[in-house]
């Protein structure tokens, strides 16, 4: 139903001019871990909180943009979702618990020895200014109410929508889509329906289907889990494996559109559509830890 990818890459960005740094496993501290997450220089924030703003769309949050494209996109992705070089920093939760001061330290100084330059060329107020549309992108609608009524929209979820056939939530539904329960963790209410009225054209990579024939005429549909010159393995609806060596196959054709349906603008009504928004949000809510382990808070590691 609904796109969703879920990075974690840990590899060093590139400093103009120079070769690639080496991929890493040290301990890191809180600076050295964002200047890794941060690689192109992202963001500076306050501890996570709903921000001060004056809403999406603003002077601050358009100029905040323009930097973040011009100075970050180049490692984390236009949308700060992530990128070849390095992985997100909307959605990451470790950056969303630094402080400003954290951040915006890094940002200017930069670390050494880690691929996070410094960025010595922006000013405070540029800085400021990305930190503004970083965190408007990390969840300002978390500030906002939901625009419906979750327990309805829990309904529509396993319901009359059909969710839950193809989505899990909570452990809860099928495998054939991405899991949803952290979906709505940092994503605004208009930008999941958009997404429910509006999926996709190009499938996602992790969900493609197939249909597999093999030479004796049987034919095997379902999600590609794993590929290479010689095998296939798929997952059918029912969630069993089939692993097909390809010199049995007549063909395998792939699915060029994605499985998610593009007729939810008719199948649920305007407030039914509000409550399964609203239901994908609290959710998110939920799935957002306000914790972690010591094994993972990088203010209890070092950088070695």
């Amino acid at each position: 139903m609904l796109t969703y990818f879920h990075r974690a890459r840990t590899t060093d960005c590139e400093r103009p001019g120079m070769e690639p740094a080496q991929s890493r496993t040290r301990r890191v501290s809180s600076r050295t871990l964002l200047a890794a997450i941060l690689c192109s220089g992202s963001v500076a924030a306050r501890p996570w909180q709903a921000p001060s703003r004056s809403g999406a769309g603003s002077p601050s949050d358009a100029v905040g943009q323009a930097l973040f494209a011009s100075s970050c996109a180049s490692c984390h992705g236009l949308d700060g979702r992530g990128g070849e070089r390095a992985p997100g920093v909307v959605g990451n939760a470790r950056v969303q618990r630094m402080s400003d001061a954290e951040i915006s330290g890094i940002i200017a100084n930069g670390v050494p020895d880690t691929g996070m330059p410094a960025f010595h060329a922006l000013t405070s107020e540029q800085v400021r200014a990305i930190v503004e549309y970083l965190r408007s992108r990390q969840g300002q609608e978390k500030a906002q109410p939901l625009p419906g009524d979750p327990v309805r929209g829990r309904a529509v979820f396993f319901g009359k929508g059909e969710c839950s056939s193809c989505h899990m939530m909570q452990g809860e539904g099928g495998f054939l889509g991405p899991d949803l329960s952290a979906y709505g963790t940092t994503r605004p209410a208009k930008d999941i329906s958009h997404v429910i009225i509006n999926p996709a054209r190009i499938p996602d990579p992790a969900f493609r289907m197939a249909v597999a024939t093999t030479r004796t005429g049987e034919r095997i549909s379902g999600i590609v889990r794993n590929e290479d010159n010689f095998s296939v393995q798929l997952q059918s609806e029912d969630g069993a494996f089939h692993f097909l060596a390809r010199s049995d196959l007549r063909k395998l054709d792939y699915q060029s559109k994605p499985a998610m349906p593009a007729n939810y603008g008719q199948k649920l009504d305007r407030k039914e559509l509000d409550d399964l928004v609203s239901y994908i949000i609290s959710v998110g809510r939920k799935a957002k830890p306000d914790a972690v382990s010591a094994d993972e808070d990088p203010r209890e590691e070092d950088f070695q």
